[in-house]
């Protein structure tokens, strides 16, 4: 195996941590997050060590799910249980890169429609202009809302 991801071993120090504070929450999270991470090491042809990058695609997918279950719970008046997902939500938060503003999204968007010369293109470009800003705001920016930006652009 590779280096060790320096965001993996800061995710089992706090895991470690959080079982010693008793901080139930965060420990059942944190676990939750390693197992996540390690499914996805295995998944596919051969294990492999997931990079930080790997493991911030983990993190925005589970953080994901939560906020979804936390709508979903908040819709059928389970309040607990869509607090519980909230929490871990914001725990997964922590180790997630700070998310970008509609502003800065708006910006990259901009930016990538005019280096591939998209201006004028209109929809045929989403695929072009989505390759040039996926990496950029990957796991600081919900996919679905730079879609619709982007739409937003080139339409």
């Amino acid at each position: 195996m590779g280096p060790m991801s320096a965001l993996k071993d800061r995710l089992r120090t706090d895991l470690t941590a959080s079982i010693k504070s008793r901080d139930a929450v965060r420990s059942s999270t944190l676990r939750m997050i390693l197992t996540a991470i390690t499914t996805a090491e295995v998944a596919g042809k051969e294990a492999r060590e997931l990079t930080d990058d790997d493991i911030i695609g983990v993190l925005s997918s589970e953080a994901k799910k939560r906020r979804e279950a936390a709508t979903a719970f908040a819709d059928g008046g389970r309040v607990e249980m869509a607090a519980k997902e909230r929490a871990e939500s914001e725990v997964i938060a922590d180790y997630l890169p700070a998310a970008l503003s509609d502003e800065e999204v708006s910006g990259i968007i901009t930016a990538a429609i005019e280096k591939v010369g998209a201006a004028g293109e209109g929809m045929k470009a989403m695929g072009k202009v989505m390759g040039v800003v996926t990496p950029q705001v990957k796991g600081r920016a919900d996919g679905g809302a730079v879609a619709a930006e982007v739409r937003r652009q080139l339409g």
